[in-house]
């Protein structure tokens, strides 16, 4: 897990329009730091500062530092509000994490060995995603940055899902617990639909 450090400064006045004159004439985002045993905080965060952090992947999916005023609380990100039509972010709540107990955050997906995928190179199948992410249950000093996908042994007609994932220790899909075994990828036969074994028995069948 990579090191994220992030300053933001704290904040008295809120509402709307105390936090569209922070974006408009000092170019801050208005944010607020909730959970844990202390009190929700407002804060500010520097935009062009959020913005060059969150070019980095791993900062959606880590345990940050945030300074404010001097002060280091430990967090994630929980949420972002953006734009609809211009690059800039209007709101960034953040949750407070403590080192011994669990945190459920979105991860990213990273598929890997795609070009020596078994079902493109031999079976003149195509990739299909179905996820980019995954929701996962673990203590803070497990979570992962990302979570790679091996493509390599994947035949045309294989739909892979959560189950198949290989997760790091200490680490446990919030989805697979109620028992919900989502598709992640697959490899699309030639002229058709990516689909587990199971899906085409039950499909000749009917």
């Amino acid at each position: 897990m990579s090191e994220q450090n992030l300053a933001a400064v704290s904040r008295t006045v809120t509402g709307k329009g105390s936090s569209r004159r922070l974006r408009r004439l000092e170019n801050l985002v208005p944010g607020i730091v909730y959970g844990g045993k202390g009190e929700p905080a407002q804060i500010a965060i520097a935009q062009n500062v959020l913005i060059k952090a969150l070019e980095d992947e791993a900062f959606y999916s880590s345990v940050i530092t945030l300074d404010i005023d001097g002060k280091a609380e430990s967090v994630i990100l929980k949420d972002l509000q953006r734009h609809p039509a211009k690059p800039v972010i209007l709101h960034a709540d953040f949750m407070r994490v403590d080192a011994k107990t669990e945190i459920v955050v979105n991860v990213p997906l990273h598929f890997i060995n795609e070009d020596k995928c078994v079902g493109v190179k031999m079976q003149s199948g195509k990739i299909m995603h179905e996820a980019s992410e995954v929701e996962v249950r673990c203590l803070p000093a497990d979570l992962p940055e990302y979570i790679e996908v091996d493509m390599t042994e994947v035949e045309a007609g294989v739909t892979l899902h959560l189950s198949d994932l290989q997760l790091p220790k200490g680490v446990a899909s919030t989805q697979l617990a109620m028992d919900h075994d989502l598709p992640i990828a697959g490899v699309k036969k030639p002229g058709g639909p990516a689909a587990s074994e199971e899906g085409e028995d039950a499909d000749s069948a009917e």
